[in-house]
């Protein structure tokens, strides 16, 4: 598979956007959580499409899956993580977190067909 850039991959578009609803959605969290959920919450948000972008720019699909293995896992942790601010109720939309939620989920089988088709 040869990309131009990883910014041409709908897989790392989608999940830019999911960074921007993370960012959105966290920014209503107490002030108290800022050095710790909601830090943990953007860094696992920004981790995926980092990855992608950095598996994207390595030599090799062998690098390239390895890279989308850890997107997988920070997709993983953000899922986890946003699960803990819904029970917490740090989340006061019920329709932007669902909007995440199944985000997460289109964005886990893009990872998963791509990491097949390498």
């Amino acid at each position: 598979m040869t990309i131009k850039s990883h910014k041409d991959l709908k897989l790392w578009q989608e999940s830019m956007t999911l960074v921007e609803d993370v960012y959105t959605i966290s920014k209503t969290f107490p002030k108290e959580e800022l050095y710790a959920l909601t830090s943990q919450i953007r860094r696992a948000a920004v981790s995926v499409p980092s990855n992608i972008a950095e598996g994207a720019g390595r030599k090799g699909e062998k690098e390239f899956c390895r890279f989308l293995y850890i997107a997988l896992g920070s997709l993983s942790e953000l899922d986890t993580q946003l699960e803990i601010a819904t029970i917490l109720k740090y989340i006061n939309s019920e329709e932007l977190i669902n909007s995440i939620f199944e985000r997460i989920i289109y964005i886990r089988r893009m990872i998963s067909k791509l990491i097949k088709s390498l």
